[in-house]
Order: structure tokens, then sequence, then C-alpha cells
């Protein structure tokens, strides 16, 4: 295995690094020791065999602890111990999940299902409903909380709006979820691939409706605009957290650059006469209080935003930043009950929700509120 890897506790270094490849940004490698023999033990959090071999000769520079500061921060939940009932899950066993498996291989496309090790993979798949990422699996970001691999990415496959539209017309969905990684190294952070897919699946699936779910884009209103001209018909982008914890969980965003993403996509919307419905997600269990998450709401809903997605962190390795607490369901329910009295027209909210938790069926309702003049 021939892996160049550069792992240091040196933020700056590693920016430089970075800066130096052509990506401005923070990022962070997890690989498995045993296929880096040299590298100091413990070095290394491991990582399936098949994605260590994508990294074939591959460079990869990157900051322990997703960003850094995962170390730095103190107290947490020991990882993978103490996991209540409520976020226990059946491992995938449905005939349908193991057919979209050999659909997306055969595509050669990704899912964020995977990637992300989301705990709804068997339940989502199995209904035949799956988030697909575009603009390759490698992140030019690294994100405290984030189990998707950090570095320098391939380049962007031409035929993956072709792709993602074959396999929307075949298996005839009615609705797709598409987000992506973050290409902070290409001048138009992706937007132009965005909408290009959309574009496909409006030709060849024109029976299926497109849900985008977007990084920031560098906060270049440009880029954003370029995206909603496209019409989506649902435009998502995650505040994932509170303000106060923006430095440690999400060092690469802004909270306020994202709520004005959020507000900007609903007024180039109305712009182009293209009503378009907005989402966000946060999650919680990384140590934020209740007053925040309340106010997180009154800024979504300042912004425009129609539908909440809350959700339970779960930390995906010992790299990563510690679960500070393992929220109750009945901290869930309140949550959904208040975010219901100020003004979302829907809102999904329970321990195992991520963002496009049953997004078809929500979606759906969002439509027919619409339609019987609840929007």
């Amino acid at each position: 295995m021939k892996v160049q890897i550069t792992l240091s506790d040196d933020r700056q270094a590693v920016r430089a690094e970075l800066e130096r490849e052509g990506i401005p940004t923070d990022g962070v490698a997890e690989l498995g020791y045993e296929a880096v023999p040299d590298a100091p033990k413990k070095a290394f959090s491991l990582y399936r065999e098949e994605k260590l071999k994508e990294l074939e000769g591959k460079r990869i520079s990157g900051l322990r602890g997703g960003g850094g500061r995962a170390e730095e921060v103190e107290g947490g939940i020991k990882h993978m111990s103490g996991k209540p009932e409520w976020l226990r899950v059946k491992a995938p066993t449905s005939p349908k999940y193991f057919e979209l498996v050999e659909r997306v291989r055969e595509k050669k496309l990704h899912t964020v299902c995977e990637e992300a090790a989301c705990p709804n993979i068997g339940d989502c798949w199995a209904s035949g409903h799956l988030t697909v990422m575009i603009l390759g699996d490698t992140c030019t970001r690294g994100c405290a909380f984030c189990n998707i691999k950090t570095g320098k990415p391939n380049e962007v496959n031409p035929h993956e709006p072709e792709s993602l539209a074959q396999m929307a017309a075949e298996l005839g969905l009615k609705h797709m979820v598409i987000t992506s990684v973050d290409r902070d190294d290409l001048p138009d952070s992706g937007t132009g691939h965005w909408a290009a897919c959309i574009a496909a699946i409006r030709d060849k699936a024109p029976g299926t409706t497109v849900e985008i779910l977007t990084p920031d884009f560098r906060r270049r209103e440009e880029c954003i605009d370029a995206v909603v001209a496209a019409r989506p018909d649902v435009y998502n982008h995650n505040l994932e957290t509170v303000p106060r914890l923006y430095r440690t969980v999400r060092p690469g965003a802004r909270y306020f650059g994202s709520l004005r993403l959020l507000q900007r996509v609903k007024e180039q919307a109305a712009e182009l006469g293209a009503p378009m419905f907005t989402k966000s997600g946060l999650m919680v269990g990384l140590g934020e209080t209740q007053d925040e998450v309340l106010q997180v709401m009154d800024d979504l809903r300042a912004a425009g935003v129609d539908f909440l997605t809350i959700g339970q962190y779960l930390r995906p390795s010992l790299q990563h930043y510690p679960v500070m607490e393992y929220v109750e369901p009945e901290v869930f329910t309140y949550y959904e009950e208040q975010a219901k009295l100020k003004g979302f027209l829907m809102v999904a909210s329970g321990a195992l929700v991520r963002s496009s938790f049953h997004a078809d069926r929500y979606y759906a309702e969002l439509v027919e509120k619409r339609r019987v003049g609840q929007v």
C-alpha cells in the first residue's frame, strides 16, 4: 500500500500543507494502522478495507480528531459504552436493501448512508429510499463530528449526472435526495456539477422529485444562486449545532453564513417564481443547552425555513468529537412541540432522525399542505 500520510496536531502546519495542495481548509485522515505499518501505533483509527483500496497512490494530510480539536474537549461519554436502548437498531436483512447495494455499486455512485454510517440505512433502503453523495467520497473539510474521509479529492466524474438520472429512472424513484462532500478545491465549489445532476434527473426521470442537501459553497451567493436556478424541490442545508459550538464542532463553517444561505435560497426561489421548501437539521448531545436549541429554531424561522430535523449525535470513532449526552426521548418530543409552535411546517425529532430520514414521506406531506393552502 503506497499512501503518503502526514498526521499532525499542529493546525497551522496542516493548513499550510493543504494550501500547497490547493485545498484551503482543515482536514482529517482516518486510516488503519495495518495499512501503514511504519506509522506509530494508535496514530490511526480503523478504516474499512475498501476505503483503503480507494486511497491507493493518494496523498492525505490531516489533523487528529476531525479538525484537531476532539482531543481538547473535556468530558463526554466513553466511546461505545452505555448506549441506551432507544439507539439500538437491527442489521439490514431486506432483499430490497441488498438490491440497492448492487445498483449503487453498478452505477459507481456513493451514498451518504454508507459513508456517514447512518443508523437508519436498513430501514430506508428497505423502502427504496437512499441519499446519493455526488462529487466523490473525499471531503476538503474536517468537521469534528463527520465520518466521511477528508483529504485531496479525485477528479469530478463527468458521467455522474447521467448515472444518477439513469438509476432514478430504472428504479422508478418518486423522490431522490442528493448530497455532496465539500469541494473547496474547485473554482465553483462544485455548483456546476450540482446543477448538471438536477438537470439530468429532470430530463431522464421527470417523475422524480429532487431534494438536495448542500454544503455552504464557501458562503458565495453566486454559487448558491446557481444551484437554486436548477430548481430542486427541496433545498436542505444543515446548521448541525448551536453557534457556541461551531469553533470546535464545525470549524470550517460559519453559523450566520449558513443561516444567510437558507435565507438566500428563499429569496432567489421567489425571484424565479419557483417556490421552494427549505430544510435544516440539528444534532443534539454535543453539549448544547435546551435554550440554545430553541434560539436556533427562532433563527431558522426568521430565515423562512420550513422543515426541521433533530437527531442524536453518535460519535463515529475515538478521533471524533465526544458524545456529551444521550438525549432522552421526552426531550425530542419537547423539541418537536416547540418547533411546531414556532411555525415550522414539518418537524422530525427523534434520536435516530437524520437529515434525509423518510424524506419522501415528509415531502409528500409538505406538498399536501401546499395543496390545501396551509403553506
